[in-house]
């Protein structure tokens, strides 16, 4: 429990962390300590602010001043809270289109094969991976937006599969064999995006243990990575983007963001009833909470049908870049303010865009609940809609970049910090 202590302690800090995560939409901010016992975060404060309409879009940083504004009244408010004058330990959260991430397999044949993998070799087969990952992004985001030369940045990576000769170990040092293959999952974003959060860190005074890619914390969340019989399709929807991941056989095999989520439902809305954002927002929170009379409410479901498709749309693009390798896994998922929406569920429930995707079976269509975010526990009785998955997907990934580090885990961490630097 040492290095817990230490570590949120560190520049005199009060023992708590911060999970920020910034939203298109909704700033959340929760304050969380350790429970010396369990070895599970606490939280003890909850701040949320709503954001202005010019400062983000698209899950970017459009207005650094303004998302500054709002990130201090959400974590004062989370501080006041938990009854703490100053946390300065923060894990934020980072998404967008062009935040991508896949996980990379490179199989290593050894010349060798009766002799025992030592360090030297692990790391020699770990960089890799790493640098035909990084390959990989700079081509499909250069494609993606035009440009030869994109600057891309390293944000988080982990061991997902490791395999000798067929068999799956979780530590390869020592293991005989000829045939080695490693899984790490790497997740990029673009220096533009990225550089706009570290700014509004080093403004907030912020001492950063990391920036996460969302749909990777969302992931990460259940505590199933090493269930090697747990796979399933997690989706976020959040104001600006839609955040989709991909689990197979307990390995986190990619991450897709496409630029459609709640805020496009509100515009239609206020477009369409001829109202302000403001009161369309209101309404189509109501609407998600089952709220409104049957009349009115099935008045929005047909403004909203036609948004719901197109957003199916993007979900199908989406999963169809995973389809290549292997079946779907029928399990799906939902979390994100966003997916209070009926229509959200209903779409998916549907069964014309299924056709075109190899699922197995007709997907079960459920919710990620708080609940489920298996290290994280909530003392504030405020944490209790899928909106709040993600903040707690962010706080369960900061236990564990403090933990006890295996030797794959920190040679890994050691590529990463070199590549990005």
């Amino acid at each position: 429990m040492g290095i817990f202590s230490k570590i949120f302690r560190r520049r005199g800090g009060s023992g708590h962390a911060l999970a920020l995560d910034i939203g298109t939409e909704v700033i959340k901010a929760l304050v969380f300590k350790i429970d010396r016992e369990t070895e599970k975060g606490v939280v003890v404060g909850v701040g949320r602010v709503r954001q202005k309409l010019g400062d983000m879009q698209s899950g970017a940083v459009t207005d650094i001043s303004g998302v500054i504004s709002s990130c201090e009244a959400a974590i004062g408010a989370a501080e006041e809270m938990a009854g703490v004058r100053r946390v300065d330990q923060t894990i934020m959260g980072i998404a967008g289109e062009l935040v991508k991430g896949s996980t990379t397999t490179v199989h290593y044949e050894r010349l060798k094969p009766e002799v025992r993998i030592d360090l030297p070799e692990l790391k020699n087969i770990v960089q890799k991976v790493q640098w035909k990952a990084f390959d990989r992004i700079r081509q499909q985001l250069a494609w993606e937006t035009g440009h030869s030369e994109i600057d891309v940045k390293l944000i988080n990576a982990a061991i997902v599969d490791v395999r000798i000769d067929g068999y799956r170990v979780t530590n390869p040092l020592g293991f005989q064999g000829r045939d080695v293959s490693i899984g790490v999952f790497n997740a990029y974003a673009p220096m533009i995006h990225l550089g706009a959060l570290q700014k509004i860190a080093e403004e907030l005074d912020l001492d950063l243990l990391s920036i996460a890619a969302e749909p990777y914390a969302v992931a990460r969340s259940m505590g199933l990575e090493n269930t090697v019989d747990f796979s399933a399709i997690f989706i976020d929807v959040g104001g600006g983007t839609t955040d989709i991941a991909v689990v197979r056989s307990g390995g986190l095999e990619g991450t897709k963001m496409f630029a459609l989520g709640g805020r496009a439902f509100t515009k239609r809305l206020a477009q369409e009833l001829n109202i302000n954002f403001e009161e369309a927002e209101q309404l189509k929170i109501r609407y998600g909470r089952r709220e409104l009379g049957r009349d009115i409410a099935s008045r929005i479901e047909k403004l909203l049908e036609e948004d719901c498709r197109v957003w199916l749309d993007g979900v199908e693009l989406s999963l169809g870049e995973f389809a290549d390798s292997d079946l779907l896994p029928s399990k799906i998922l939902l979390c994100g303010g966003g997916s209070a929406l009926p229509g959200i569920k209903k779409a998916l429930a549907g069964k014309e865009w299924l056709q075109n995707l190899p699922f197995a079976k007709t997907p079960h269509v459920g919710f990620l609940q708080p609940k489920d975010v298996s290290n994280i526990q909530d003392t504030t009785g405020l944490l209790h809609d899928p909106q709040d998955v993600t903040p707690m997907g962010l706080a369960n990934l900061a236990l564990d970049l403090v933990g006890e580090e295996k030797v794959l885990s920190s040679m890994l961490r050691r590529a990463v910090k070199m590549m990005q630097n």
